[in-house]
């Protein structure tokens, strides 16, 4: 298996956060939720690991795969299209098994956040989650203008499709026609 690229702030792992907000809160750490959060950290840790879950997994194929992995890193415009198409889409490789069988992968907004953290080696999911929510100029904050070239949630721009093609993706286009 290929080295998967990692984010070095890893509030991917919830147990930092979870400490930091009963810290905040002046609440008692629990011990059981403690261990269900380094629990979960070691299960992601195993899978990652195993040969089985790289196989048909775009996740792998994203974090594994250096000129992709560049282009994140290069430009935060890439970086949140990536996310956007990452969210509300699901994808399928384009090989004879995975579309004889149907078999599609999708992930919900924070793990799109938390790929494209890893992606970057940098922050974590709360970095690009809802980056796209606000296509009209303006994000919550009407003071603070909209990212240039950053697109909605589920857009897939066509730069972000040709590259996901080139790394052996489709995008599921009928997926996403109710919205």
């Amino acid at each position: 298996m290929e080295k998967l690229s990692k984010s070095n702030k890893n509030l991917t792992n919830p147990l930092d956060s979870y400490v930091r907000m009963q810290k905040k809160r002046n609440l008692e750490i629990d011990d059981s939720m403690v261990e269900f959060f380094k629990n979960f950290a070691n299960q992601k840790l195993e899978q990652e690991q195993d040969p089985t879950w790289a196989k048909n997994n775009l996740e792998y194929d994203l974090r594994s795969t250096e000129w992709i992995l560049q282009k994140v890193r290069d430009s935060e415009e890439y970086a949140q299209n990536l996310y956007a198409a990452l969210c509300n889409n699901q994808f399928q490789k384009n090989d004879v098994w995975p579309r004889l069988k149907d078999d599609f992968w999708s992930c919900s907004w924070r793990y799109a956040g938390g790929i494209v953290a890893d992606m970057r080696e940098e922050g974590d999911y709360m970095d690009w989650y809802c980056s796209g929510i606000r296509n009209d100029g303006y994000q919550d904050d009407m003071d603070v203008p909209f990212p240039q070239g950053f697109v909605k949630e589920s857009e897939v721009t066509e730069e972000i499709r040709e590259d996901l093609f080139r790394l052996g993706w489709l995008v599921d286009d009928s997926y996403n026609q109710g919205e």
